[in-house]
């Protein structure tokens, strides 16, 4: 039972069964790098405070450093009776050092050894993610320039609502997507404080310095309950709900595209290196990859409810249910990294139609409530300017033309208060030209967005 760090009171071997079924190795692995970080600042702390020579915590910092590459380039060998990651580590590092590596998991328990080495490796996973997502950010500016002067038409329910500038679109996802780094940025607050030194549950007797290993950890703070602490999830499943709303906003891009790019919209054409063919029809320009993104969401929208579900019967303290939490966590990660990764290069490198659009632009009578609002500067009560633009937009409809077209004397048959002065409010051009409220979809209030979005995306 010597391979074992629990095995002292068994009197029996461990059924392969039993290792096969409760091994983590094959997926917390990826914990090494953080899990050496949060050894070798134990050790020092252990160290400062007596527990250690300082002669000895050296000799457990460099061993550990050598492990390290011993990781990197494959060559520590697997033992699913080890278990975990950290018990590989940890053995490797007696095999080479003898009972001073014995000493490295002193006042310390797997149980906030693990925590802490979830926090260090989800603290991380928000800066990478934070800077994929500026990434997009960046490229919807980007595009911005090109598409300045491209009129397109707003929806509701599906249905053609309102004109607004194609960058009211790009700028329109740049605010989902810093939701997202708002919201990451919050939960990395959670995220960094440290539970090292709660040990299994109740703490330990030991002269430890929690605040020390804290401070070579760069965590804001420490956890206050070892109660708590070695056992809580919320951190993870907080970042698991922003990979979740990050993920939804990722989906409803690829379906708005993948509207956009059908030959019924015909707004938008992908770039080659971002689409597939088909195997039997030799026309076919599929978006796999916008479809496979909004249906990678759905794994990652399950992650964070399985989170949930994980813990939701756990009383204190640690259970080992919880080493189920690194699994649907990795996987939404992974997958909501390899999503933002794919995103710049198509929005990039799509091209918007614009002779399609413009041809089609005046369908659906989109200067319908910029008319109503004409009138309702000339005194018209809204729903009286609403039923009576309503009207005309039948009347319109009936004849196959447009509200532009309609001759003056019948708009004025239908509110004489109209003058000349309403063609400047008609078409979608002019409507544009018109919407002036702050954060709207016209000509101006988006040239001030795009200037603000310039400026906050500058490199810092």
């Amino acid at each position: 039972m010597s391979a074992k760090a629990w095995g002292g009171r068994f009197a029996e071997q461990t059924d392969a069964r039993v290792e096969a079924f409760t091994e983590s190795i094959s997926f917390d692995a990826r914990l090494a790098q953080v899990d050496i970080r949060g050894s070798q600042a134990h050790a020092r702390m252990l160290a400062k405070v007596g527990l250690l020579s300082q002669a000895e915590a050296d000799l457990i910092c460099t061993n550990l450093d050598e492990i390290r590459g011993e990781i990197e380039r494959g060559e520590l060998p697997i033992r699913p009776e080890l278990e975990d990651i950290h018990m590989h580590i940890e053995s490797r590092l007696i095999e080479r050092i003898n009972d001073v590596g014995r000493k490295l998991h002193t006042a310390r328990s797997r149980n906030d050894q693990v925590s802490t080495d979830l926090r260090l490796y989800v603290r991380e996973a928000i800066d990478r993610l934070d800077g994929l997502l500026s990434d997009v950010q960046r490229a919807f500016v980007d595009r911005s320039e090109t598409d300045a002067e491209v009129i397109l038409p707003g929806y509701t329910h599906l249905q053609r609502a309102q004109p607004v500038m194609a960058v009211h679109y790009w700028l329109a996802y740049c605010e989902k997507f810093q939701r997202d780094r708002d919201r990451l940025a919050d939960c990395r607050k959670r995220v960094n404080v440290s539970p090292l030194g709660c040990a299994a549950l109740a703490g330990t007797s030991l002269p430890i310095d929690r605040d020390e290993t804290a401070r070579l950890l760069e965590f804001d703070a420490i956890a206050a309950n070892s109660l708590d602490a070695s056992s809580d999830r919320d951190f993870l499943i907080e970042t698991a709900s922003c990979l979740a709303l990050i993920a939804a906003h990722l989906s409803g891009w690829s379906e708005e595209w993948i509207l956009w790019n059908t030959t019924e919209f015909g707004f938008l054409t992908l770039p080659d290196a971002f689409t597939t063919g088909s195997s039997i029809m030799p026309q076919k320009k599929n978006p796999d990859v916008l479809e496979l993104i909004r249906g990678k969401s759905a794994r990652v929208m399950a992650a964070a409810s399985q989170l949930l579900f994980l813990v939701k019967g756990l009383p204190l303290a640690y259970n080992r249910d919880l080493q189920e939490d690194k699994l649907a966590f990795f996987s939404a990660l992974d997958t909501v990294t390899a999503c933002l990764e794919l995103m710049p290069p198509i929005v990039s490198g799509a091209k918007l139609n614009r002779e399609k659009i413009t041809a089609r632009l005046e369908e659906g009578f989109l200067d319908a409530t910029t008319l109503m609002e004409y009138l309702i500067l000339r005194g018209v009560p809204m729903r009286t300017g609403h039923e009576t633009v309503g009207k005309l937009v039948a009347l319109a409809e009936s004849r196959g033309c447009r509200l532009a077209d309609l001759p003056l004397a019948e708009l004025q048959a239908a509110c004489e208060i109209i003058d000349d002065s309403v063609y400047a409010v008609l078409g979608a051009e002019n409507v544009v030209r018109a919407l002036q409220s702050e954060g709207s979809g016209g000509r101006t209030p988006v040239a001030q967005q795009l200037a603000t979005w310039r400026e906050r995306l500058q490199p810092s």
